[in-house]
């Protein structure tokens, strides 16, 4: 699951699947070409996520 962020501009989180929760998020944005997430779920905390150096956005919030 960890491969998903390979060479990716961006991911787009749209389920809940506990799969995404599990994902190494360090590891993630280290592999993509921009650290970009659409959190479409909200699985994610805003903060934790500017921490990690995403820029992130979520639905809803």
């Amino acid at each position: 699951m960890n491969a998903v962020a390979d060479g990716c501009d961006a991911l787009v989180v749209a389920t809940e699947w506990p799969e995404f929760k599990k994902l190494d998020l360090e590891r993630a944005r280290k592999a993509m070409t921009h650290p970009i997430l659409f959190d479409g779920r909200n699985l994610f905390d805003p903060k934790e996520m500017e921490r990690l150096g995403f820029i992130y956005k979520s639905v809803g919030r």
